[in-house]
């Protein structure tokens, strides 16, 4: 366990239970509780992991979107459910981003963690993801720059990748951090996102930094994986939702576009990578084949499967010990490597 204390009382994890009661109320209750009774189970769910998908279910849009608002707002309430504690939090406004900075007791200068949040690139900030950022910067005992990037549609691409580029440089030159000390980690649209950025950085032959890592990454906006059929009955994401997101990211440019969908580009010369992702998730296919790819191009890279957990299901850490344990995991990964990017470095005489 990482030292100082829990960023959770878990003898409080009843508030939780609270939470999701609150939230049913507030929302349809009736309807969730329909639903988990007339959908067949998925072996091995909890009841309180189960009701999490299903009120997330029926609080993501379908259908038709009309504005990237009815995205953003589920998201948003995302935060009444999980609210970490012992978290220290610094704001950070620069002319070119927005940002904060994430701490816990356990954090210290040497690691330090660029963190792109999901949503499509549409949707999500550092309050949203809070609760995985501070767990995150915990379990790796690390400084995480959690970066408020501009959304679509008043921003699309390449606004999101410009931001993501800035805040790296900024870590180097304003902050004093060497690559060899940073790992660069996203979920979902921001797991996409910080592959892209490994991409720009390698193709300016600029400093790597010792890892990435993406988190049930969005990594195809064209929508060609197999499993965004098959897993669609178990996960909270639908179609709509990512076609639309999609849509508005793009703004015309081709989806192919290797900055836009990096499972398309060239992955020679990328450093190593983790990808977390659930097998009942929509986007497995993405991962899957992306990992594939980048095997053959010479990367090291660790795909980790998580039997029946759905697209980023980090946020549920506090009620699943799956969550709990991915996350634990994920720290690992950016100690192991940035020990060993230093060992790697060259001594210069």
């Amino acid at each position: 366990m990482a030292p100082g204390l829990p960023i959770v009382d878990f003898a409080r994890r009843t508030r939780i239970y609270w939470e999701i009661n609150r939230m049913m109320v507030r929302g349809s209750l009736r309807a969730v509780a329909h639903r988990i009774r007339r959908s067949p189970r998925v072996p091995g769910w909890s009841l309180a992991y189960e009701s999490i998908v299903e009120m997330m279910k029926l609080s993501t849009p379908g259908d038709s979107i009309q504005s990237a608002d009815e995205i953003r707002r589920p998201l948003e309430r995302l935060t009444d459910v999980t609210r970490p504690i012992g978290v220290e939090q610094k704001t950070v406004n620069t002319a070119l981003f927005r940002g904060e900075w994430v701490s816990t007791r356990a954090s210290t200068d040497e690691r330090i963690i660029l963190y792109l949040h999901g949503g499509g690139y549409v949707s999500g900030s550092p309050a949203t993801h809070l609760a995985v950022t501070a767990r995150l910067a915990h379990e790796a005992r690390a400084r995480l720059f959690a970066l408020d990037y501009r959304l679509a549609p008043e921003h699309p691409f390449p606004a999101q990748l410009e931001d993501a580029w800035a805040a790296y440089w900024w870590l180097m030159t304003e902050q004093g951090c060497s690559p060899e000390q940073i790992i660069v980690a996203g979920d979902s649209a921001g797991g996409g996102l910080t592959m892209a950025l490994l991409l720009a950085l390698r193709d300016a032959h600029a400093p790597l930094p010792a890892g990435g890592m993406g988190l049930s990454p969005w990594l195809d906006l064209t929508l060609s994986g197999e499993t965004l059929l098959t897993n669609a009955p178990t996960d909270f994401l639908n179609l709509t939702i990512l076609r639309t997101a999609a849509r508005m990211y793009c703004d015309g440019y081709d989806p192919h576009h290797p900055l836009i969908s990096p499972l398309y580009a060239d992955l020679e010369g990328l450093p190593p990578l983790l990808i977390q992702v659930g097998s009942a998730e929509m986007l497995l296919d993405d991962s899957r084949r992306f990992a594939e790819r980048a095997r053959a191009a010479g990367v090291d890279v660790q795909l980790e499967i998580w039997d029946k957990m759905v697209h980023v299901w980090h946020f549920t850490w506090l009620i699943e010990p799956k969550a709990r344990q991915a996350i634990r995991q994920a720290g690992s990964f950016v100690r192991q490597r940035i020990a060993a990017a230093r060992q790697e470095q060259p001594i210069l005489h």
